[in-house]
């Protein structure tokens, strides 16, 4: 199954229907089950024929594991039950427009995973070819959402600056990280220091240049201040070097559009007067606005590249589509666990509590979300959406470098998850012509310095799907 964008798989003739024979999967599962235990850990499988229901191998199916990023598949599943394929987010810039000039300019979203600079720069145009030529005060309205901006359980990792541990904001710009670049200049002097978008981040200390087999050595502290992110540069870098790039949350994403939209006004040549400040766009004219691209193209950050940010917004805005605003990280999780009620994929011991299963929010077992892979693969309103935003098997995403005996027939298509001491892998094989189309949830917990192993355990159980399912096939 492919989606329209979707180059279709080469399918061999079509051939008699064939029953699927289980002894190997069996066999692989249990050498995963001896090998996990062996290494201190747990495991649960269940592989089930996606038509029949028929269960091919299980072991421990109603055990509840940490997910880690197979969590994305009830995210995804109930985004794409609930808001639809094709939702756009929209942000908008509102203001009420007296000759050439806006008093109070207010910028508010609905939860856009993927506004960029770009973006701010499209609107501010439209706004310019209005005649708009000064703003007095620049505002952003976070109303959408409320003001919890850390998903539940990030608080595990209150120092970690990583951009995979951004918050969620209802305006949220480039991820709500900042990236700074350091390029070296001539030997002796101080390399060039940038950060995209400006505005929010004051960078102070210096990046001196050395000769250019020297090692890199760059350091970079931040520090939140008041409205603003200090951002402290020591150490070197080799002249003649390639620049050099850090991706960094902020701490507090209320005010990082803001300031770079008023960048963006005065790169326009419209005058800015005022600061940025928290505002409210009610009673307020939609001015310029930008809408993103279907649902449908933005879950495929989530399960071809496991994006935290995008799936953390598309979660909370669960959210606020049943509810009166601002959507709560409770409202996401009881959005997402309704979904997984509706199609029968809920049982005793599944939690949800953030969207992309990071750190120990949250439980699934082996059944939910073999359930939950069947009953959206039935459901024709999303199924060709759902199939074709997981990674394929030796083509792209986080399954590049697996499977790539499989990468011709493109029948691999799953959702990994990889925490400390945790991997799972849950996704369908693919069904030749006249064959049946199989699922499957491989959850493994506990096996700290054995994650590679384990990776290849489970991949030994989705080959031998793949071989029984495509056996006389390809």
């Amino acid at each position: 199954i492919a989606s329209p964008s979707e180059p279709a798989a080469a399918q061999p003739p079509a051939a008699p229907p064939k029953t699927i024979h289980p002894a190997g999967i069996i066999e692989a599962v249990q050498k995963l089950s001896a090998d996990v235990q062996r290494w201190g850990g747990s495991a649960g499988v269940l592989v089930v024929d996606v038509s029949t229901g028929t269960v091919l191998a299980s072991l421990n199916e109603h055990t509840a594991f940490n997910p880690a990023s197979n969590a994305k598949l009830v995210t995804s599943v109930a985004a794409l039950r609930t808001l639809g394929p094709q939702h756009r987010f929209l942000t908008g810039l509102y203001g009420k427009q007296s000759g050439d000039t806006i008093g109070e300019l207010v910028l508010r979203g609905q939860g856009d995973p993927s506004l960029r600079m770009g973006d701010l720069a499209e609107m501010v145009r439209e706004m310019a070819a209005a005649g708009v030529r000064k703003v007095r005060s620049i505002g952003v309205d976070q109303s959408y959402f409320d003001d919890r901006y850390a998903p539940p359980a990030f608080e595990q990792q209150p120092d970690e600056w990583a951009a995979f541990r951004a918050p969620a904001a209802a305006v949220s710009l480039n991820g709500n990280t900042v990236l700074f670049t350091v390029r070296p200049s001539e030997l002796g002097k101080s390399a060039l220091l940038s950060v995209e978008p400006p505005g929010l981040v004051d960078i102070a200390g210096a990046v001196r240049t050395t000769a250019k087999n020297d090692p890199e050595k760059i350091t970079l502290s931040l520090e939140p201040r008041a409205d603003r992110l200090a951002a402290t540069f020591g150490g070197t870098v080799p002249e003649k070097s390639r620049p050099v790039r850090f991706a960094r949350r902020v701490e507090d994403p209320r005010l990082l559009a803001g300031y770079a939209l008023r960048a963006a006004l005065k790169d326009a040549g419209i005058e800015v007067t005022g600061g940025v400040h928290i505002a409210n766009s009610r009673e307020k004219k939609l001015l310029a606005a930008h809408r993103s691209e279907p649902l449908s193209e933005l879950l495929t950050a989530l399960g071809k590249e496991s994006d935290n940010f995008y799936a953390e917004m598309i979660f909370k805005t669960l959210g606020a589509s049943k509810k009166s605003e601002p959507a709560t990280w409770e409202a996401g999780a009881e959005a997402a666990t309704r979904v997984l009620r509706e199609i029968g994929a809920f049982e005793p011991g599944v939690v949800v509590k953030n969207g992309s299963g990071l750190f120990d929010a949250n439980r699934a077992t082996p059944w939910s979300l073999a359930t939950l892979l069947r009953a959206a693969y039935a459901d024709p309103a999303i199924s060709p959406e759902l199939i074709a935003h997981l990674a394929i098997g030796g083509v792209d995403g986080t399954l590049r470098g697996r499977f790539r005996k499989w990468s011709r027939d493109r029948a691999i298509r799953a959702k990994t998850g990889t925490l400390n001491a945790v991997a799972t892998l849950s996704g369908y094989v693919l069904a030749p012509p006249s064959g049946s189309t199989v699922a499957f949830a491989i959850l493994v917990n506990g096996v700290s310095g054995k994650l590679a192993e384990s990776r290849r355990a489970m991949d030994a159980i989705v080959e031998a799907i793949a071989l029984e399912s495509w056996k006389g096939r390809r």
